[in-house]
């Protein structure tokens, strides 16, 4: 039986750019081994999940084309952040005082974002995805995780949504843009913050609910495995730039909590990516030891890019992209012995 392939992508803001720069370098590896350059990223994968940044992302390389297969090329899902990432994370001065930079109110307004995600995905909805999907966020009225997974949207119409509400709703960030008020098909509402609450690095998520789908079924291949263990999986799971900005006890040794919530953001989501690594490492090692390679985790560097979220100005844009290519170039032999392993199994 063929294993299941996974993608899974991390949180993290306008440094998108450098997991989805990674990506685009490995769809060129994988169209050249492949001897076929009109296949796209989301044609390598069975499944495919990401958490806000890592949502979006997801949602292009999902969303169908007219011929059934994956409608953006890699290259096109990351023009988004290179040629407009500077429009979603752009305020006026007056902006700026009057949110006392999110203390008072959101940072950014949303609206840029939710006008580019329109004309990106326009009317599709989520059950039209090539392949499963898990793209997380949080309902802060009935205080619940949410799993948007194209398998259960197909099922029943009340987990059916537009994709660009699905898109939205997980990068929804607390402090940088306002909460998505969405309804599914069906008419059900929810008002959603960023996954990255709770799952920034989704690729546990994504274990969990490969282990019920039916990929025969779903994908029309009756060779791919149903309800995988993870001997059944390769899992490449790609961070956003790691983070290590240091807090000292002398500068948080009184601290309160308007000192601390944008510490509190960044530990939160470099700790939950750091702490699903692990539990996926130590699952993987349990198996035999031809399966224990087939867990991926990418980390690349920020080098000389800007850690913060939502640093969109040319220069940085630039760094996080050059970030990108600089751990593309540092690893290119694992990007292609990856690429094989995802071809073994098509």
């Amino acid at each position: 039986m063929k294993k299941i392939r996974i993608l899974s992508i991390d949180g993290g803001g306008i440094r998108g750019i450098i997991p989805g720069t990674i990506l685009m370098e490995l769809e060129k590896i994988l169209q050249k081994m492949d001897n076929n350059s009109s296949s796209k990223l989301g044609d390598y994968f069975d499944m495919i999940a990401g958490t806000s940044t890592g949502g979006i992302l997801s949602c292009l390389y999902l969303v169908p084309g007219e011929n059934g297969k994956a409608k953006y090329s890699a290259q096109e899902a990351l023009d988004l952040y290179l040629k407009k990432g500077h429009i979603i994370f752009d305020r006026t001065f007056m902006e700026k005082i009057k949110s006392a930079n999110g203390i008072i109110h959101e940072k950014f307004s949303g609206e840029p974002l939710s006008s580019l995600l329109k004309a990106y995905f326009g009317e599709e909805t989520l059950d039209k995805f090539i392949k499963p999907s898990l793209i997380t966020s949080y309902e802060i009225t009935d205080r619940k995780a949410i799993f948007f997974t194209s398998t259960d949207a197909s099922e029943n119409t009340l987990y059916n949504f537009k994709v660009r509400d699905v898109a939205r709703a997980t990068s929804a960030a607390p402090t940088y843009f306002p909460p998505a008020h969405i309804e599914s098909v069906s008419g059900q509402s929810f008002t959603l913050v960023d996954g990255g609450m709770y799952a920034n690095n989704p690729a546990l998520c994504a274990y969990a609910e490969a282990r019920k789908i039916k990929f025969s079924k779903f994908l029309n291949d009756p060779d791919k495995m149903d309800k995988p263990s993870a001997k059944d999986m390769i899992i490449l799971s790609l961070g956003t730039g790691s983070v290590k900005k240091k807090y000292s006890y002398k500068n948080f040794e009184h601290a309160g909590e308007i000192k601390w919530l944008q510490p509190v953001i960044d530990i939160l989501m470099s700790g939950n990516s750091e702490t699903v690594s692990y539990q996926l490492t130590q699952m993987f090692l349990t198996l035999d030891k031809e399966n224990q390679q087939h867990y991926y985790r990418l980390e690349p560097g920020l080098k000389e890019a800007c850690s913060e979220m939502d640093i969109a100005t040319p220069e940085n844009i630039n760094n996080l992209y050059q970030a990108g290519l600089t751990f593309v170039h540092d690893n290119l032999d694992k990007l292609q012995g990856i690429a094989a392993v995802i071809l073994k199994h098509q």
